[in-house]
């Protein structure tokens, strides 16, 4: 292990030479069964031949060139992602903590559209929604934020799955603009609303009620690791705003 890394993860002694399918193998030979899939990333596993090939066809063509250019495949992607999920528009960035700063800037770009100075964005205990100054403000958990203060002010927390606590910020706080939720909490300890379905219908219904936008984070619950492509499709409900990564470039 090198000793220009800085010290930013807790890394495990181990190197990971190569990968097929759900199997790891590392520099010694040992083979491992790998539960963690790069973090919720690798949803085709390691070495997949379809997807072997076609980064090698990409790579061959062309690896960048920039989004001030029509791009092709790209506005494919866009075209299936509307098509699956019935949402209208899609913008590309970097990763899951740049796609949920992206939302939390159009939350207050929509606030500030309506007139509102301060907008103000509700959010959960537990949560986790990335390390850039914006996201890590909003994440739900103080071990990620020590260290990094002043956060970012705009973000209401209350605790996940407690429609009422929504409901009393809603009766008292005319600045929320929007809600900020993951369907089902990842780094926070894989937490299950006690009715999933409910929860999040409920959540719309005060959205709409109030003029809020409905966000979603389904970076780690998006593209099908729920059983449906997107965990919100296990409701009747859609969100104003869905965030995805992971899975959507699978390691890539």
């Amino acid at each position: 292990m090198s000793n220009h890394l800085m010290n930013t993860y807790m890394r495990q002694p181990v190197t990971f030479a190569k990968g097929k399918g759900i199997w790891l193998w590392d520099d010694k030979g040992e083979k491992y069964l790998d539960a963690l899939a790069g973090v919720a990333v690798n949803g085709l596993g390691h070495a997949h031949p379809k997807l072997v090939k076609a980064i090698s066809e990409q790579a061959a063509k062309l690896i960048h060139v920039s989004n001030i250019y029509n791009i092709a495949e790209q506005a494919a992607l866009a075209d299936k992602l509307c098509e699956i999920s019935g949402m209208d528009k899609v913008f590309f960035c970097n990763s899951g903590c740049e796609a949920n700063e992206a939302a939390i800037k159009l939350a207050r770009l929509y606030g500030h559209n309506k007139g509102i100075k301060t907008p103000e964005i509700i959010v959960m205990d537990k949560s986790f929604h990335g390390r850039t100054m914006a996201t890590l403000s909003a994440t739900g958990n103080r071990k990620v934020q020590a260290g990094f203060e002043p956060l970012v002010s705009g973000f209401i927390r209350v605790p996940f799955d407690d429609i009422e606590a929504v409901k009393q910020v809603a009766s008292r706080n005319s600045n929320v603009v929007a809600i900020l939720v993951e369907p089902v909490q990842g780094e926070g300890g894989i937490n299950i609303p006690k009715d999933a379905g409910a929860y999040l219908e409920t959540l719309r219904e005060i959205c709409d009620a109030n003029g809020w936008l409905l966000m979603l984070d389904e970076v780690q619950t998006g593209i099908g690791r729920t059983g449906t492509w997107f965990a919100f499709q296990h409701t009747s409900i859609k969100p104003d705003v869905m965030t995805l990564a992971k899975g959507l470039g699978s390691g890539v």
